[in-house]
């Protein structure tokens, strides 16, 4: 079974905890892209109510979508960890969620581009129930462009490896939301559809289109792939956030990592963001620096090394992400 980090049974700081191998989602998105107004709106009114998602028909008055939006709504608030179950039955905000929605949040009302980022590494970082396509192209496709007949006849065949035989139109759907959160579909005109005005993640032009090239049938296709270039508005402590959360979660008794590893191991950030290694290369050389000597990398004639000092904690790093003032815990 395909793992999103090795090793899968991981400890985090000081606590002990064997993680189950994954368990993949293929739908629950009702089909829906998550909308700029969504997750705001979803964090008030969980501020106020957890039980909000529990009763569809008030959630529907409340937050003023139709039934099948309230249910993907639901699930993008926890596919992005803005919130979380709670003992109640319902949903709690996350720390995430609380710190940056919540009423003195640091966006809360989703304008910065560094949100943006993050939600991104929020759905492609999930370790109980990822969601398969994230999981999947980001980490482990490596084919040069993305094709729709391809990229769903290899999904059905990870599935079926996973023992979750799925019909071909939840794949190809599951495959389409994926699409949709990174690409904007235009009309024969060019202009955005209504329908996908709002999904924030198409700002951050992770893929794009490359023309088209004919698939197995010798039928024409739109293809598309991955913006593997730097990204100067992915800001240093997002990049430290991403770092922070990738090494507790796959090499958490490692006090050190490889260049090769943030570039390219499953689930890194190089992979999550699409950097190309001398870009990974510039921000780690810069990471001294950036995390007040948290974290300490060294380049010789063997090897790249990523280190971290005996007293690693960080403390305000979320806000790091935003202001680019780290202070040491």
């Amino acid at each position: 079974m395909i793992a999103v980090c090795d090793p899968i049974s991981t400890r985090t700081r000081g606590k002990e905890s064997s993680l189950s191998a994954p368990v993949f989602r293929f739908s629950g998105h009702e089909s829906f892209t998550c909308r700029y107004a969504w997750i705001p709106k979803a964090v008030e009114a969980l501020g106020v109510d957890t039980l909000l998602f529990t009763d569809i028909d008030s959630a529907m008055v409340l937050l003023g979508l139709g039934k099948n939006m309230v249910q993907s709504l639901r699930f993008w608030v926890q596919a992005m960890r803005v919130a979380e179950p709670a003992s109640n039955g319902g949903l709690q905000l996350t720390d995430f969620g609380k710190r940056v929605f919540g009423p003195s949040g640091l966006d809360p009302y989703l304008e910065d581009i560094t949100t943006l980022w993050l939600l991104h590494w929020q759905l492609c970082s999930q370790d109980k129930n990822p969601l398969f396509a994230w999981d999947f192209l980001f980490n482990r496709y490596n084919e040069p462009e993305i094709i729709k007949s391809e990229v769903v006849s290899v999904i059905e065949r990870e599935a079926r490896q996973l023992a979750r035989p799925l019909s071909k139109a939840t794949l190809a759907q599951h495959f389409d939301v994926f699409m949709h959160t990174y690409v904007a579909t235009r009309g024969q005109k060019a202009e955005i559809l209504e329908d996908n005005l709002d999904c924030p993640l198409v700002e951050l032009e992770l893929i794009e289109r490359v023309g088209q090239r004919a698939n197995a049938k010798d039928k024409l296709e739109p293809a598309y792939a991955f913006r593997r270039e730097p990204k100067p508005d992915l800001s240093a402590g997002v990049f430290l956030f991403a770092i922070d959360e990738y090494w507790n979660r796959c090499r958490p008794d490692e006090q050190t990592l490889s260049l090769r590893d943030v570039a390219s191991g499953a689930g890194s950030p190089g992979q999550v963001f699409k950097l190309p290694e001398d870009d990974v290369r510039r921000r780690l050389s810069q990471i001294e620096e950036d995390s007040d000597g948290v974290l300490l990398y060294s380049e010789t004639a063997m090897f790249d090394q990523l280190r971290r000092s005996e007293d690693w904690e960080f403390d305000n790093i979320l806000t790091h992400a935003y202001e680019g003032d780290f202070a040491r815990a």
